[in-house]
Formats: structure tokens, sequence, C-alpha cells
């Protein structure tokens, strides 16, 4: 067995958003949830859909801007949050194109650290309410 390369998308359980055309598709999109941080964008997927392929899988994207999360310590420990949680919600996401963006930072006064237990956790239990309101829709 070879080594995976570097570059190679990594192997796991839920597709990621890679492509620029990716995101833009779903950015075009009006959210469909939205915390105080972040929004939820999600496209229904088909067979003819040439982006995604699998269309039978959920996919899931994260959008961290430097102008939300300035460090870059922060934007990896809030991207890491949305894909971990994006993979352990029971139920499975539904088999759609899943984009989560930060639209807002988190206060500087309130999470001095710029990757803390308590951030992570306030960021945990925001993605957890985010993910909860947008399959309601």
């Amino acid at each position: 067995m070879r080594p995976p390369q570097f570059g190679a998308p990594c192997p796991g359980p839920m597709p990621r958003l890679r492509t620029r055309d990716q995101f833009q598709a779903l950015l075009a999109l009006r959210p469909v949830s939205r915390t105080a941080h972040f929004a939820l964008h999600r496209m229904p997927l088909d067979a003819a859909q040439p982006l995604f392929k699998p269309a039978d899988e959920a996919w899931l994207g994260a959008m961290v801007p430097k102008r939300w999360a300035r460090r870059a310590v922060t934007r990896n420990a809030v991207r890491r949050q949305i894909y971990a949680v994006g993979e352990s919600l029971q139920p499975p996401l539904s088999a759609d194109a899943h984009l989560v963006r930060l639209r807002t930072g988190f206060a500087p006064r309130q999470f001095p650290s710029a990757s803390s237990a308590a951030l992570k956790a306030a960021v945990r239990a925001e993605l957890l309410q985010l993910f909860a309101g947008g399959e309601r829709r």
C-alpha cells in the first residue's frame, strides 16, 4: 500500500468541499440556518450535479475568513470543530452539500487565548444549534 501523497484529499467518512466552484455554488444560496457567529448554506444534490460526485453522500465545507478570526490557530481550531461536529451528528447530515460560514468574530475579551478549551466548547455548542436549525428546514 502506498502512503498518501501530499495535497491529496484526506480519507474520511464525509467528502469535503475543495474547489472554488463548490464554495461559490453554495454561497450563491441563502443560508438555511444562522446563529450569532455562523451561517449554514445547504444545496440539495442530484445525480446531474457535476460539482459533487458522489451525490448520494453529505458534503461538508468550512469557511473561516481571516477577517473574523485573525490568528491561524483560531481559524484552524474553528475549522476542526466544524468538521468534527458535522461528522459526529446523530442522525447524520442529509445527503446534501453543506457549508458552514463564520460570519462574525468571537470577542477577544471573552476568549483571550487563540485556541482555548472555552472557545472550542462555545464553538461546538453553537454549531450543534446551527445544524439543528438547518435540519428543521
